[in-house]
């Protein structure tokens, strides 16, 4: 198989690169013609992605966090013929990876690459850009990449959590309208999370998901100062709770109008003020999983059927 393999040498520990050799030998001796490239600027792996489908590769190995892997998702997206995905997670947090059932150590998940069969994920549009998992305005949204690079090396996850805390005592309060596929909604909320995965920033938000319905998970936080840390911790805890205050749905196309001046996060990164119109494409992206992650995220699909 012709196979691409994009690594982000600053993820996480920043350890994968030490790897790098013996995963070569594994595709080597799997018999994959491999080409393997490190990414050295923002957007490089959007690029090497567009190269991938441009050169028609057949298989797209993405090292790297969340944010590489939306990288990737977005140079692919590009193009009506995308190369089948394995993804190794390296970062710090790996919302992605954990929902997809993928541990961080390399061997167990080459393993899943070269003997697991592959399903039909969801992506979601936001206006010109693309997410796999997560896009938000609102308290806490901008934790992941405004926490210290060194900080995330020493503590880990742990990190997030210091700098989500400084923030806790600037919750705003955004006036918005929230037009979905079964109506209107408008009020003043504190935090909007629209989410195609199990977990965010590490914590579990939506109770069991479905990554291949065509819809996506909406969340909506009613602002009410100075109650907003409970009610986010209460939703925490309770992933399928939904109430007047915590406004929980599914839709297809989601237009949120908005003139406050937060910036919306996109997987992990930043992603412009304003309004934002969402629509899912369905099973646009083929990803390798294991067998578990077939059975919880993706029932409508079974083993090689997929492929």
């Amino acid at each position: 198989m012709k196979t691409m393999l994009i690594y982000n040498p600053m993820s996480g520990k920043q350890t994968f690169e030490s790897r790098l050799p013996e995963v070569m030998d594994r595709f080597e001796r799997h018999g994959d013609d491999l080409d393997v490239y490190k990414t050295n600027h923002p957007d490089h792996a959007t690029e090497l992605a567009e190269q991938a489908c441009e050169e028609g590769y057949e298989r797209l190995v993405i090292v790297g966090g969340d944010g590489t892997f939306n990288e990737c998702v977005n140079g692919m997206m590009r193009h009506d013929k995308r190369p089948l995905i394995g993804y190794i997670p390296t970062g710090t947090c790996c919302d992605i990876g954990n929902t997809l059932g993928l541990t961080k150590n390399i061997d167990q998940v080459l393993d899943i690459i070269f003997n697991e069969s592959p399903v039909h994920m969801d992506v979601v549009q936001a206006n010109d850009r693309y997410f796999c998992y997560v896009t938000g305005i609102g308290a806490f949204v901008d934790t992941s990449y405004v926490t210290d690079s060194k900080l995330k090396r020493k503590i880990g996850y742990l990190a997030y959590v210091l700098k989500a805390t400084e923030e806790f005592l600037t919750v705003p309060r955004m006036r918005m309208s929230v037009e979905y596929d079964d109506g209107v909604l408008e009020g003043k909320y504190s935090l909007v999370l629209v989410i195609n995965s199990k977990r965010v920033a590490g914590v579990n938000m939506i109770y069991k998901p479905r990554l291949d319905d065509g819809l996506v998970d909406v969340v909506l936080y009613r602002s009410l100062f100075p109650f907003n840390g409970l009610i986010y911790l209460i939703s925490f805890l309770l992933p399928f709770w939904s109430t007047p205050l915590v406004k929980r749905f599914k839709t297809s196309k989601l237009h949120v109008s908005t003139e406050t001046k937060e910036r919306w996060n996109i997987d992990g990164e930043p992603g412009g003020k304003g309004d934002q119109a969402m629509e899912v494409k369905k099973h646009a992206i083929s990803i390798v999983v294991p067998k578990k992650t077939h059975k919880k995220h993706f029932k409508n699909q079974k083993g090689k059927e997929a492929s």
